[in-house]
């Protein structure tokens, strides 16, 4: 068996068989919903978390098994390559103890040792190191050659030092026990570059900053290197020198003081760059992760926002001066009609804006009224409210973060060629009320604002982190494959753009496909991508009423054969709860399908094609409350949480600028994780603990009044600088269009 495979289930906890299994399926070309969702038995049941893992896992492992074949045979080609060194390269973990055994025959530029070596300094190097209790002097005169460039003993010792200093730091054993230290006592420095305070005064808090490198949060690891990006700061990160030194001498000097020169020469010269170059980038690399996980968890939150379903929308993209564009959209989302209404100032022209409203609602038999959280939405929705509507039309706030970015993309000029962006963006506010997911996966997850750090995390990580949620979420959700837009349908498993695209221009040329088999003749859907796909793939008005749930295709004679069984039909089985309770699953397994999978194909038959998102709750902001003046301290309001941090939850409570609910004030207990505590798009209650007109700052809580530790002087420190990065970082997550609309609602 592969030790690739072993080493996974040891540290993933699985079974060898399990492990070995994904391995498998994944390199047949199988999804990851696909494996969890329908492969159970080979699995063992494992879920999507515990597959990604896998996935990633041997991807990590085969390429370190890719750079540990380069490295043998390099240093075979050098003839260098001995039995032992061989069994140390297999046996090597991880890339840095692979790096540190190449490192001695890794082809490098011409270094001080190598000079040494031309001059003929390596025996004297020899003596030195292995025999330090000898006349140094006397044998370095031994190698004066002028000839040569060794002109004194002083030089002649110098250069045996660089070949010393070279050796102590390619060696693999030292390598590892300063890296160590590094990891483990390594402490961040930061000191603001002289003249820098005034324009770095947002990094105030880290011109004079010292935190250990193991235990520092990733925002502050992000943030420390930002500032230090943008030249404001400058940032070492080492332990003390006199540990790594002290631990070097114990290893190497045994007398000589010319072998303690070159160690303090190897460290500072050679291993401690190297070392503090390794553990930036592995603080940064956890950083990264931890970032991309806390943006990930927000985008799944966000995307499985409860819809409101298939509902004709009247949405309306609020303003002042340039007025409010509305539209309408039938029950599948499509643009049946555009204008633009002046109800607010300056114009203020409200009786004319009420009429078209009015008139609109009652021709397109409008169900509900989507209304953007941005400028002038406050003042919009009070309008509408004030019409004296039939109460049948729901009046409902939509965020619109990343509106602005699709209305202006590529798909949005192919999906509205004869729009400008202002109609596509009232589109979008109105699609992402009934079916957040479908309208939010046109957006690049980036503009969404639901991040922390995201432009300072490695991007290639984070695009395939944000797309693996999107995958998840689509997948879970399941797709109708007759109303899809091409950039839904690319997340389906199995797909991909071109199939994606080529789905819809059949749909186009064919008419609306009457059965999951048809699928077959789209061009480049083959035998694999059916497979993989199928199953998540809905027809709602199909004449097999299977093609509408989540019962893949291979699974359809095991349905037939339990209807005939009972003596109904499929579409009877599905419809008859006693029915579905009279079949027997263990009359049905057989080598390939186990209870796992008939379990989940009769609760499937129970509620065929279920959405497992939540069921949609309307929700409105205090009236009144419309501007950050309107709020006084110790107010208590209803909200809405947008973003969520390490350090707290961002809550829009209808006044244009979010408000932060630290960490420390998320519960009445102690909060190490606010995923923990709240979701993004959950409805909260807070309560105002300081506003800051200048600054345009909100401080919230969803504590109980009263309650909480007091707490130090250092603690709330760091606490103003952690409010102060999130806000940044949430004004980080806008589009320019978006922050210029925040600033001329501050400023208006």
């Amino acid at each position: 068996m592969d030790n690739n495979i072993k080493r996974i289930a040891v540290e993933l906890s699985a079974g060898l068989g399990q492990v070995e299994a994904t391995v498998k399926l994944l390199d047949e070309g199988a999804t990851v919903p696909f494996i969890s969702r329908y492969r159970k038995e080979v699995t063992g049941s494992l879920d999507e978390v515990a597959i990604s893992q896998i996935r990633d896992r041997i991807e990590q492992l085969r390429e370190m098994d890719k750079r540990r074949e380069t490295i043998l045979r390099t240093i075979d080609e050098q003839g260098k390559l001995t039995d032992e060194l061989k069994k140390k390269i297999d046996a090597a973990e991880t890339m840095a103890e692979l790096e540190d055994l190449y490192l001695p025959y890794k082809p490098k530029r011409r270094t001080k040792a190598q000079v040494a070596r031309e001059k003929g300094l390596e025996p004297l190097a020899d003596i030195i190191f292995d025999e330090q209790n000898i006349d140094v002097e006397a044998e370095a005169a031994k190698f004066i050659d002028a000839e040569k460039g060794v002109e004194d003993i002083e030089q002649a010792m110098a250069g045996a030092r660089d070949i010393i200093a070279e050796k102590i730091n390619e060696d693999q054993e030292s390598r590892q026990e300063i890296r160590e230290l590094f990891e483990k006592q390594g402490v961040f420095t930061a000191k603001v570059i002289p003249g820098k305070e005034e324009e770095g005064q947002k990094y105030k808090d880290y011109f004079e900053w010292s935190e250990g490198v193991e235990n520092a949060p990733s925002h502050r690891v992000l943030a420390m290197r930002r500032a230090e990006k943008e030249m404001i700061i400058s940032l070492n990160c080492s332990p003390e020198e006199g540990d790594a030194l002290f631990k070097l001498e114990d290893r190497f000097v045994h007398g000589s003081d010319q072998v303690r020169l070159a160690v303090r020469d190897a460290y500072k010269r050679l291993m401690k760059p190297s070392m503090e170059t390794e553990v930036r980038l592995s603080s940064k690399k956890r950083a990264d992760e931890e970032a991309i996980n806390v943006f990930a968890e927000n985008l799944r939150q966000l995307l499985l926002a409860a819809p409101l379903g298939q509902k004709s929308v009247l949405a309306i993209d609020p303003g002042f001066r340039t007025g409010c564009k509305v539209v309408c959209l039938d029950k599948q989302g499509k643009l049946l009609y555009n204008t633009a209404i002046f109800p607010n100032e300056p114009q203020k022209q409200t009786a004319k804006a009420g009429a078209e409203v009015a008139y609109l609602c009652d021709k397109y038999n409008i169900e509900a009224i989507a209304i953007g959280n941005g400028t002038a939405s406050r003042e919009t929705e009070a309008f509408v409210k004030s019409l004296g509507l039939p109460s049948k039309i729901q009046v409902i706030v939509v965020n619109e973060s990343g509106a602005s970015v699709y209305s202006a993309s590529e798909v949005a000029r192919n999906e509205f060629p004869d729009h400008d962006v202002t109609v596509r963006g009232a589109v979008s506010i109105g699609r992402r009320l009934t079916d957040p997911l479908a309208e939010l996966v046109k957006i690049d997850p980036k503009s969404i604002g639901v991040g922390q750090y995201q432009h300072d995390v490695d991007q290639t990580s984070l695009k395939k982190g944000l797309d693996d949620v999107v995958i998840s979420c689509v997948n879970a959700v399941g797709v109708e494959v007759n109303t899809a837009s091409k950039e839904l349908l690319t997340y389906v498993s199995g797909l991909g753009a071109t199939i994606a695209g080529n789905i819809v221009n059949y749909r186009n040329e064919n008419g609306p496909f009457k059965t999951r088999a048809e699928l077959k003749k789209v061009p480049r859907l083959g035998p694999k991508a059916f497979e993989q796909a199928a199953g998540f793939l809905r027809i709602q008005d199909a004449k097999n009423p299977l093609d509408k749930s989540a019962v893949h295709p291979e699974s359809y004679d095991i349905v037939a054969k339990m209807a005939a069984d009972l003596g109904c039909s499929v579409d009877d089985l599905m419809k008859n709860d006693e029915k579905r309770g009279q079949i027997k699953l263990q009359n049905y397994v057989t080598d390939t399908v186990g209870l796992p999978t008939l379990t989940d194909i009769v609760n499937e038959l129970a509620k065929p094609g279920r959405d497992p998102r939540e069921q949609f709750e309307a929700f409105s902001f205090a009236e009144g409350i419309e501007h950050p003046e309107d709020l006084k301290i110790g107010m208590t309001l209803p909200g809405i949480v947008t973003n969520i941090t390490n350090f707290g939850a961002f809550v829009d409570v209808g006044v244009h600028q979010d408000g932060l609910v630290h960490i420390s004030e998320l519960s009445d207990s102690f909060v190490d994780d606010p995923n923990k505590v709240v979701k993004v798009h959950q409805k909260v209650e807070v309560r105002v603990l300081e506003v800051d007109l200048n600054r345009n700052r909100i401080a919230l809580s969803m504590k109980s009044e009263g309650s909480g530790p007091a707490r130090s002087k250092k603690q709330k420190r760091q606490d103003r600088q952690e409010r102060q990065e999130a806000r940044e970082e949430n004004t980080d997550n806008l589009s320019m269009e978006e922050k210029l609309k925040m600033l001329q609602s501050r400023f208006k």
